[in-house]
């Protein structure tokens, strides 16, 4: 392919190096006349292993090669990756000066095109971007349609600095956000060689991805030193620990717990987190990110009270209060939060859960449930038809199957708010809304 690359920066350099060296047409543009020189004489702008060789050979061999004018780039290519830099502002919003300038240009260069270009943006950037900024000014400085004229991707890097070389030829997945299936079907060629995952999603979602994983990076970061804190005032090796807790593929390091949705419960969760918490204030050891799971997990249960109270409805039904399907435990469940806050504020409730029968509880659940819940039992049916007959509103509270067909057994006049994703529909006004969707 015959390839622009804008921004000469870390991201640009090595990708124009590294698909120059898989044998593709490579134009790297920049302001600085500096840069443009270094790549015109074989010489790396940046400081990363390999990419000198990379860059020196392939320069050398004419298919790498700089320029400060855009629109020779534009005209002599068909694929534009923006890989610009987006700082952060004062205030943490982050500047956009460069890739809305890169942006006017590749525009005025598109207007000259007879042929179909595909503007690709590499920068990160946060969703919606694409949309309010980036094909507006496409468009106007074009004259041309997004998607029609012109096509538009977003394509997100995962370059590590010191192994950007090896990370760009075996990715942990591409991720390719496309506004139009042609422009996603010409990206989906320059990557299938690679030896990864290769996601087709909307831009919005692909926007998202990169902030996703570098936020779980730095918790994963900050929750290992934490761990090592606290394992260290225990003169406990943290660095044994946290190898036997990777070791742990099913639950630990996998996608197990990571699906959005409510809040969680049950009787280990909550008491060995404040436990831990103890330990830390035993030890004079501050642990914001262990100290912050609780008071965020409590937010999520404020979240769906006022999902349901939002609806305006008196009478409500909530079909599952045990912490989690399959189960009859009821400490610490988030629903019981929600069903007596409910009862507070005067709604009447009916409620229903399988596994929850007074009669064959036993042991902990069954005091829990007389002793300090018992005004909750009273609420409890027989089935989740009588709690369908009562109901303005319905509330699905844990995964159990039964639930998977009431999306369709509502009537007219019912709503139902979903905390576990029972069915795959996205939040509708006035019929539909999952707490995270």
């Amino acid at each position: 392919m015959r390839i622009s690359i804008f921004g000469l920066g870390y991201v640009g350099a090595v990708s124009a190096g590294c698909l120059a060296n898989e044998g593709h047409e490579v134009i790297g543009v920049d302001p600085f006349q500096t840069k443009v020189d270094m790549i015109n004489a074989g010489q790396s702008p940046i400081i990363e292993a390999h990419i000198g060789e990379i860059i020196s050979e392939n320069a050398r061999a004419g298919r790498l090669r700089a320029t400060c004018d855009s629109t020779e780039a534009m005209l002599g290519t068909d694929l534009s990756f923006v890989c610009v830099g987006t700082p952060s502002q004062t205030n943490g919003n982050l500047d956009l000066r460069f890739i809305r300038r890169v942006c006017e240009q590749i525009g005025q260069g598109l207007k000259h095109k007879a042929t179909r270009h595909t503007v690709v943006i590499r920068s990160t950037i946060v969703p919606g971007t694409m949309h309010k900024i980036v094909i507006p000014i496409l468009e106007e400085f074009s004259g041309k349609r997004a998607g029609i004229d012109f096509g538009v991707c977003t394509n997100p890097e995962f370059l590590r600095e010191g192994s950007a070389v090896k990370d760009f030829h075996s990715p942990p997945k591409t991720i390719i956000g496309e506004m139009d299936r042609a422009s996603g079907d010409m990206l989906a060629v320059l990557y299938s060689h690679l030896d990864a995952p290769l996601i087709r999603t909307d831009l919005k979602t692909a926007e998202m991805i990169k902030y996703v994983d570098n936020s779980w990076h730095a918790l994963k970061i900050g929750f290992a030193n934490e761990i090592g804190n606290l394992c260290k005032s225990f003169h406990i090796d943290g660095h044994e620990v946290m190898r036997i807790f990777c070791q742990d593929k099913k639950l630990n390091i996998s996608p197990a717990y990571l699906l959005p949705g409510f809040a969680f419960g049950g009787s280990c969760l909550p008491k060995d987190l404040r436990a831990l918490a103890y330990q830390a204030k035993i030890h004079d050891l501050e642990l914001p990110i262990m100290s912050s799971i609780l008071p965020s997990n409590e937010m999520q249960v404020a979240r769906g009270l006022q999902l349901i109270m939002d609806k305006g409805h008196k009478r409500i039904g909530v079909l599952g209060f045990s912490f989690k399907a399959g189960t009859d435990d009821l400490r610490e469940s988030p629903i019981i939060e929600v069903i007596e806050r409910l009862l507070g504020k005067g709604h009447d409730l009916r409620i229903f859960d399988k596994n929850v029968n007074i009669a064959s509880l036993v042991g902990a659940n069954r005091d829990f449930i007389l002793n300090r819940i018992p005004h909750i039992s009273k609420l409890m049916v027989g089935d989740i038809d009588a709690v369908l007959r009562h109901a303005q509103t319905v509330v699905i509270g844990n995964m159990d199957p039964d639930f998977r067909t009431v999306p369709s057994r509502l009537r007219d006049d019912q709503l139902l708010v979903d905390f576990v994703r029972i069915t795959d529909r996205r939040s509708e006004e006035g019929k539909y809304d999952g707490i995270c969707w």
